[in-house]
């Protein structure tokens, strides 16, 4: 396609999930003017982020804890407060609303194919044209990089692979032998709905820490630290639920009832018709469902070069979202800011610094 300019200007925003409506509601409340000041782009069609596009079955009741963007609490936008509205349903109208009060504008749906620099500037090359700007908040979370592991014999098992990203319901597996692997909230959710409705086998890599009583806004906090600590090394950034631990629930309680919540170690390799461990013990399988997470979405980074040797990347800055290599570029939802918990506040600390760095405020 012919490539035209579109923007010139201060800050693109790459995102416009929490982390990147964060970003663009400070960098409003810093005084900068949307189009000249900064601009909004995102891939989906509508507001809602990776929200939109998560299982119908993950309700209020059973997703892990949505947290309030800046100046606008969630509970204000929800019109029915039953725990059994479906996050994808209600989160995405949050968002919308969120947009349409602070009157952020966002360009949609916009693919951002590549980032580089020409004349010390960033070129921004979209779908659409692209954009010129001083300086980035990427946002672009992690939900378009799903993550598998390589396995010897993956290629020969025929029966079906996928990944919590590709789940929508227990139903699609009835009457089958389903391996779920994983240790993280999600496993554990798509384990317990899937051993509803058939055969299930929990396999983790390490035994999955469950943690009793109430988790703290302070325990968030440290937890949040825990992982900001990483990439400050440039260590390639852990999730905050291993910091964390699984949360014991009625649900879980319910699980171990019902004797679900038997975990096996790790297999060796996959067979044509299952998986087997290193010391020869075979088990048939015609389903292996990854809940194994997801890796930062940062591929239309990479001629920026921001990554080292270990595949992490150095961060700095009050919350750790500034790129050691290239303060110009802050990373939000990466890292410690790749969950809720963290999403909002390292919005606020990019936006601050990257305008103090560029000099786009008096």
């Amino acid at each position: 396609m012919e490539y035209k300019l579109l923007y010139k200007t201060g800050i693109v925003v790459i995102g416009a999930g929490q982390a990147g409506l964060s970003s663009a509601y400070h960098l409003k409340k810093l005084g900068l003017v949307q189009g000249r000041g900064f601009v909004v782009l995102d891939q989906s069609a509508q507001p809602g982020g990776a929200w939109q596009y998560r299982w119908p079955s993950l309700t209020l009741s059973t997703v892990n804890r949505i947290h309030d963007l800046p100046g606008l609490a969630f509970s204000d936008t929800v019109n029915d407060n039953s725990p059994q509205v479906q996050a994808n349903i209600a989160v995405p109208h949050y968002f919308e609303v969120y947009e349409r009060t602070f009157d952020i504008t966002v360009y949609r749906p916009v693919g951002v194919k590549v980032v580089c620099e020409r004349d010390g500037r960033f070129r921004v090359e979209t779908d659409r044209g692209f954009f010129s700007a001083q300086g980035i908040i990427n946002a672009t979370g992690t939900w378009e990089a799903p993550y598998i592991p390589e396995y010897p014999g993956a290629d020969l098992f025929k029966g079906r692979q996928l990944h919590t990203k590709d789940y929508q319901t227990a139903d699609a597996f009835a009457g089958k032998h389903v391996v779920i692997v994983g240790g993280g909230i999600s496993a554990v959710q798509l384990l317990d709905e899937i051993s509803q409705v058939t055969t299930t086998t929990w396999v983790t890599r390490r035994p999955p820490l469950f943690r009793e009583g109430s988790f703290s806004e302070e325990e968030g906090r440290a937890a949040v630290a825990a992982v900001e600590e990483r990439v400050r090394k440039g260590l390639p950034p852990a999730s905050v639920v291993s910091v964390t631990g699984l949360p014991v629930t009625p649900a879980i309680e319910a699980m171990k009832a019902r004797g679900v919540l038997e975990r096996h170690e790790m297999f060796s390799e996959i067979t044509e018709h299952g998986i087997r461990w290193a010391d020869g013990r075979e088990m048939n399988a015609d389903v292996i469902l990854w809940c194994t997470g997801f890796r930062s979405s940062l591929d239309h980074l990479m001629p920026l070069m921001l990554r080292e040797e270990n595949g992490g990347i150095v961060m700095t800055g009050r919350l750790a979202t500034m790129v050691a290599k290239e303060p110009r570029i802050h990373l939000v939802g990466y890292g410690p800011s790749a969950s809720t918990i963290g999403a909002n506040r390292a919005g606020r600390a990019a936006a601050t610094e990257l305008t103090e760095y560029l000099g786009l405020r008096d």
